[in-house]
């Protein structure tokens, strides 16, 4: 079975979901951080809190490190991190507060040898955050594009140590029209790590449709925050 690993977007220790990551769509999220995890954490089929510090993304460091923390003690189950994470004593400092999951983006996508070296600091515990405009890969918390696509990505870093490869398509993120299955399944043919699908994603029906592509894990945001998405998941 695909697993499932909800997202909690935090903006100042708030639970929010964007629209294509454009911080002017911010939405308040019905339950707290605190009460979504809380609710997560009995269902079976999650295997994995997925934490996002949107302005760490937005400003390229750390903006809630201490709600992190605090937020991670409260999970039976491991969380992963990621947002604005730019240098190896963060990646230690999460690592220590109890996270079992670090997620990279910008600057390992710009810095592959530092992606290196972390990565074999830490093998297995570091996901590669792959944000894109359908192939087009984009950085700086959505708001840049680097000019490569994701499967030149791919080829890159098909030798390193990484837990595996979160590819988001920004044009489907926060809209519930479902992922980019043709991408996800084409990137899951280029890479030899494990492929985590995240935006758009609405449904039991979708995780499905992504598992016979060979995806790992589907991070569900928006759809999670919905009773309707919860029916029939274990």
């Amino acid at each position: 079975m695909i697993e499932l690993w909800p997202a909690i977007d935090l903006i100042n220790n708030q639970s929010v979901r964007l629209t294509e990551g454009d911080y002017d769509t911010k939405e308040v999220m019905s339950r707290t951080p605190q009460e979504a995890i809380a609710f997560y954490n009995t269902f079976k089929q999650v295997t994995r809190i997925h934490i996002v510090d949107l302005m760490g993304a937005l400003h390229q460091k750390p903006a809630e490190e201490a709600f992190i923390k605090d937020l991670i003690q409260t999970s039976v189950r491991p969380v992963e991190i990621g947002g604005g994470i730019r240098s190896t004593d963060t990646i230690t400092h999460y690592l220590e507060s109890g996270a079992a999951y670090v997620i990279v983006g910008t600057r390992g996508l710009q810095d592959l040898d530092w992606l290196k070296a972390v990565s074999e600091k830490y093998p297995g515990k570091i996901y590669l955050g792959l944000d894109a405009k359908k192939d087009q890969v984009a950085v700086n918390g959505w708001t840049e594009s680097t000019g490569r696509t994701i499967f030149d990505v791919a080829r890159e870093t098909a030798s390193l140590k990484l837990g595996g490869i979160i590819y988001t398509d920004i044009s489907k993120d926060g809209k519930m029209e479902g992922p980019n299955f043709e991408l996800t399944q084409q990137l899951v043919d280029s890479t030899p790590h494990p492929v985590t699908a995240s935006g758009g994603i609405r449904s039991l029906e979708d995780m499905e449709k992504l598992e016979k592509a060979g995806v790992k894990a589907a991070i569900v945001g928006k759809a999670a925050n919905t009773d309707q998405f919860w029916e029939g998941i274990q």
